[in-house]
C-alpha cells in the first residue's frame, strides 16, 4: 500500500510540474455536456437542465482519481430570438482530486450559445458555444516525499525542492465549440460536433518553467433512432486529443416506452 500511495504522490507531483496531463473527463461523458462542447449549452428539449457526475476511478486504491461535476443550463431570450432558434446559458463546475487529496483542481465555468435553425420546423440546427473558466490548481507538498529527505542519519522530513511558484496556481481559461445536429424523417435526431478547450494555453508551473496547458481537441457524433413503436436506439462516439495522449470511446443504449399512450 505504502509503495502505490508513492507511485500515485510522483505521479501527482509529476502532472503537476509539466501541466501536459489530461483534463479530468467521464466515460459517460454524454451526461457530461457542458465538460465536452460549450455548444451543448441549451441543446435540448424542456426550460432547464440540471447535470451531475461522480467518478471514483480505482476504487481499491483509496481516493485515487476522484472527480466531481454539475451543470446548469437554460433557454433565454425566447420572445427575441427567432422561432425554433435557441439562446443558451449555463453554469458548470468540477472538482478533481488525486492520490488522495495531493493535487486537486476545481473550477467554475459560465457558458453561452446560440442554435440557429436551418430548416422550417426547426429540426436541423447548427450553433455555437463559447466558455469562459476560472481555475484553482493546489499541490498540497506535506503529503509528498522527496528523495534528498533521506539522509545518511535517517529521514529528515526536509527538502530542498522548493516550488518557487507557490502550492497554488489559478488562471482563467477560454474552450469553444460547434454543433450539428439534424433528422431524416422528423423523428430520429442525429449530431455531429467538435470543441477546443484551453484556446488560451494559461500558464500552469509550481516550478520555474513556463509550462503552458495543452489545448484539448474532441471530435464527437451520436443519434437517436426510434425501433418500431416501443424501442430506440441511442449511439454515440467521442475521440479527443490532448498533447500526446488520444482516446475513442463509443457507446449505446436501447430505451423502451413502456407506455404506449404517451409520446
Amino acid at each position: 500500500m505504502k509503495m502505490r500511495k508513492f507511485v500515485l504522490a510522483s505521479c501527482a507531483l509529476f502532472m503537476a510540474v509539466l501541466g501536459k496531463a489530461q483534463d479530468p473527463h467521464f466515460s459517460q461523458f454524454f451526461a457530461s455536456p457542458l465538460t465536452l462542447n460549450p455548444a451543448f449549452t441549451g441543446k435540448f428539449d424542456g426550460t432547464w437542465r440540471l447535470a451531475a457526475n461522480h467518478r471514483d476511478q480505482w476504487p481499491s486504491i483509496p481516493k485515487a482519481y476522484v472527480t466531481t461535476s454539475a451543470s446548469l443550463d437554460l433557454h433565454i431570450l425566447g420572445r427575441i430570438v427567432p422561432q425554433n432558434d435557441v439562446f443558451g446559458v449555463g453554469i458548470s463546475g468540477l472538482t478533481d482530486a488525486s492520490a488522495n487529496g495531493i493535487l486537486k483542481l476545481n473550477y467554475g465555468s459560465v457558458s453561452l450559445s446560440y442554435h440557429k435553425s436551418l430548416n422550417e420546423n426547426g429540426t436541423t440546427t447548427i450553433g455555437a458555444g463559447f466558455q469562459g473558466t476560472y481555475s484553482s490548481l493546489n499541490l498540497d507538498v506535506n503529503k509528498l516525499t522527496f528523495e534528498d529527505m533521506l539522509q545518511q542519519n535517517g529521514f529528515t522530513g526536509t527538502t530542498s525542492d522548493i516550488l518557487v511558484n507557490g502550492h497554488n496556481q489559478n488562471y482563467f481559461d477560454m474552450n469553444a465549440g460547434l454543433l450539428f445536429s439534424g433528422s431524416t424523417n422528423g423523428e430520429n435526431n442525429f449530431y455531429v460536433g467538435a470543441s477546443m478547450y484551453h484556446i488560451n494555453r494559461p500558464k500552469v508551473s509550481f516550478k520555474d518553467k513556463n509550462w503552458y496547458l495543452s489545448g484539448r481537441i474532441t471530435v464527437h457524433g451520436g443519434g437517436s433512432f426510434p425501433v418500431g413503436d416501443q424501442f430506440t436506439i441511442h449511439t454515440s462516439i467521442i475521440h479527443q486529443i490532448q498533447n500526446k495522449a488520444s482516446e475513442t470511446t463509443l457507446g449505446a443504449a436501447i430505451a423502451a416506452n413502456l407506455n404506449q399512450d404517451e409520446e
